[in-house]
C-alpha cells in the first residue's frame, strides 16, 4: 500500500473509531439508545444534502478561485517570458516573413483602438494567415545567441508546473525549445546545405506559427488587467515599424 494510501485509511479508521467512542459515551452517560439511534438515523438522511453543498458547490468555488490564482501566476510567467525571449523573437521572425504585410495591418494598430472587437478581428485574421519564414531574412547566428542565452530561463519555465494548464503555451515553449537544441547542435550556421536550412526553417515557421496568437492573446490579456503593461507592449509592437519605447 502506497504511504499516501495508507495515511488517507489509517485517518479514515481514526475517525471511525472516535464516532464508535463517543456513541458509546454518549450511551454510558444517558442511557437512551433510542435517541441515539434517532440522532445517527438523523445524520444519515442529511449526508446526501452535505455532500452536496461540500462538493459540488463550496469545492467548486474553491477550486474556480485557486485556477482563477493559478492562471495570474501563469501570465506573470508569460509576460516575463515575451520580455527576455518572446517579443525579440517575435520581432525576428516576423521581418522574415515575406507575406508579413496583412498581418501587420492587422497588428500595428494603436493602443486606443484595440477594443474587444479590434482583437476579436485580429483573432478571425489569424485563422486564415499563411506562416511563412524566409531562412534568408534571419541571422541564425543572432538567432542562436539570443536563444542559448535564455536557455535555463526557458527550462525553468518548464519546470513549472502551472505552465502545463495552458496547453498552448506549452506546446510554444517547446517549440522554442527543440529550436535551440537544433541552432545549438551546429557548429556553423553560416554554412549549411539547402536541406538543412529548409529544416531549420520548418522549425521556425513551428515557433512562429504558435508565437504570433500567444502574442496577441498576451496583449489582450493586458488591455484587460494592466493598461499600464498593455502601453509599454505597444510601444514595443514588433510588427510596428514606427513603434518607440519612448512617449512622444
Amino acid at each position: 500500500m502506497k504511504e499516501d494510501t495508507r495515511w488517507k485509511v489509517l485517518v479514515g479508521l481514526a475517525l471511525v473509531t472516535l464516532t464508535l467512542f463517543l456513541m458509546t459515551v454518549h450511551y454510558l452517560v444517558f442511557q437512551d439508545l433510542h435517541h441515539l439511534g434517532i440522532f445517527f438515523v438523523g445524520d444519515l438522511v442529511f449526508i446526501p444534502v452535505e455532500v452536496l453543498c461540500v462538493t459540488l458547490i463550496i469545492d467548486q468555488l474553491l477550486e474556480s478561485r485557486e485556477k482563477q490564482q493559478r492562471m495570474e501566476k501563469l501570465n506573470m510567467v508569460i509576460g516575463i517570458f515575451f520580455s527576455r525571449v518572446g517579443t525579440p523573437l517575435l520581432s525576428r521572425l516576423s521581418k522574415a516573413d515575406p507575406c508579413n504585410l496583412p498581418l501587420q495591418r492587422e497588428l500595428e494598430v494603436s493602443p486606443a483602438d484595440w477594443t474587444a472587437d479590434r482583437f476579436r478581428q485580429a483573432r478571425a485574421s489569424l485563422d486564415v494567415w499563411k506562416c511563412k519564414v524566409d531562412p534568408a531574412g534571419i541571422d541564425r547566428e543572432s538567432l542562436r545567441t539570443l536563444l542559448d542565452g535564455n536557455e535555463d530561463f526557458l527550462l525553468r519555465i518548464i519546470e513549472n508546473p502551472t505552465v502545463f494548464e495552458h496547453e498552448t503555451f506549452t506546446e510554444l515553449i517547446l517549440a522554442v525549445t527543440h529550436l535551440t537544441e537544433e541552432l545549438k547542435a551546429r557548429d556553423d550556421l553560416s554554412i549549411l546545405p539547402p536541406a538543412d536550412i529548409a529544416h531549420l526553417e520548418g522549425d521556425m515557421e513551428r515557433v512562429y506559427s504558435r508565437l504570433v496568437p500567444e502574442w496577441l492573446k498576451y496583449m489582450e490579456y493586458l488591455k484587460n488587467h494592466y493598461p499600464y503593461l498593455f502601453s509599454l507592449a505597444m510601444r514595443q509592437n514588433p510588427f510596428d515599424a514606427k513603434a518607440s519605447v519612448v512617449v512622444q
